[in-house]
């Protein structure tokens, strides 16, 4: 059993695809425990995952958690209106169209390689409504109808840090003219101590949207690692006890911080226009060993 195990691992290996694309070195590494589930590395650092047979399951920790906003976003199963900047493996725009059919979705990631690459190797569902552009993640926005939206999901990542353009009031702005009335948005946010960035994008959400709340791990939350954190913002109330219900039976179990506990988070944090914005501070090496 042993022998054969080792084998299957080798094959595997030899199976990685390597390619360079506009944002470095793109690796597609099997799944040694899933028939045809591969996971997305640019120079290292995991991207992303996806199971092509079963594009419902979600490997990643903040891709879980993004997966309960769209569980939640609307009733089980009824189509979407769904915008994602920044594409990766298109695992979420995937789950979308898995756990939602017949929604609707546009794709923005900026690396035109790379959604070659993706294409290519992980094909997408041909009867998914999935549309990807190549564009600049804010510039892509732009072009989305006003009010069209039912989510928009800000995923979007540039050597490991989110650009400073995507992190401002008047970046929010355009995601709220994207979304319907009671449309949802969605951030993948990383940061660690003492989480100056994580703060400031509560406080500029907080300018933007009347409610929020924030998905992460209690570790992150206190400062005591880098890490990331999902901001889920609305001007309609959130889902809070099933949001905090599902984050808290995570194999990695998180946290919902909202209201007042929220507030008191962020601190005094000033909202981040575009003439202050910078991006998320890099992750240290030992994240990703």
């Amino acid at each position: 059993m042993s022998r054969s195990r080792n084998t299957r691992r080798r094959s595997a290996a030899a199976a990685v695809v390597e390619e360079p694309v506009d944002g470095g070195l793109a690796q597609l590494v099997p799944d040694p425990d899933r028939g045809r589930a591969w996971t997305l590395l640019i120079d290292g650092a995991p991207q992303s995952h996806v199971d092509l047979d079963d594009p419902a399951y979600l490997s990643f920790e903040y891709q879980r958690r993004l997966g309960h906003v769209i569980d939640l976003v609307a009733p089980p199963g009824k189509p979407v209106h769904a915008v994602h900047l920044g594409g990766g493996a298109l695992t979420l725009a995937r789950y979308v169209a898995a756990t939602r059919p017949r929604s609707t979705q546009q794709v923005v990631e900026r690396d035109a390689r790379l959604v070659q690459l993706v294409r290519r190797e992980l094909p997408l569902d041909p009867n998914a409504r999935i549309r990807v552009r190549t564009a600049d993640a804010r510039a892509g926005l732009a072009k989305v109808p006003d009010g069209w939206a039912d989510l928009v999901v800000a995923d979007v990542f540039s050597g490991a840090r989110t650009p400073a353009h995507l992190t401002s009031t008047e970046f929010l702005d355009e995601v709220r003219r994207a979304l319907k009335p009671s449309g949802v948005y969605a951030a993948n946010l990383a940061d660690g101590p003492p989480l100056a960035h994580l703060r400031g994008q509560i406080a500029t959400a907080a300018a933007r949207f009347g409610e929020r709340a924030l998905i992460a791990d209690a570790a992150v939350l206190r400062g005591k690692r880098f890490g990331n954190a999902i901001l889920v913002a609305s001007d309609l109330p959130l889902p809070l006890a099933e949001l905090t219900r599902r984050a808290a039976s995570d194999p990695h179990p998180g946290r919902v911080e909202h209201g007042r506990q929220l507030t008191d988070f962020t601190g005094g944090a000033v909202p981040v226009t575009d003439d202050a914005a910078v991006a998320s501070p890099a992750p240290p090496p030992s994240v990703f060993r």
